[in-house]
């Protein structure tokens, strides 16, 4: 994922999710060496749950 579209998604997930920021930078160190892992990092963590998971997916569907 490049720069502008990580920025994107972790826009989303603040603002649209309301996830918290720290629960985000978490999620970022364990998927450092491989971001497209982060939706499940965040699930795995409880950091969302199932619905939200689905909306993460839609959400990189429509963008990707």
């Amino acid at each position: 994922m490049d720069t502008k579209r990580l920025a994107k998604f972790l826009r989303f997930l603040h603002e649209d999710l309301a996830i918290p920021a720290d629960g985000v930078q978490l999620a970022l160190r364990h998927a450092e060496y491989n971001p497209s892992l982060l939706p499940m990092i965040l699930w795995q963590y409880g950091l969302v749950n199932l619905s939200q998971l689905d909306e993460i997916f839609d959400w990189l569907n429509a963008v990707f």
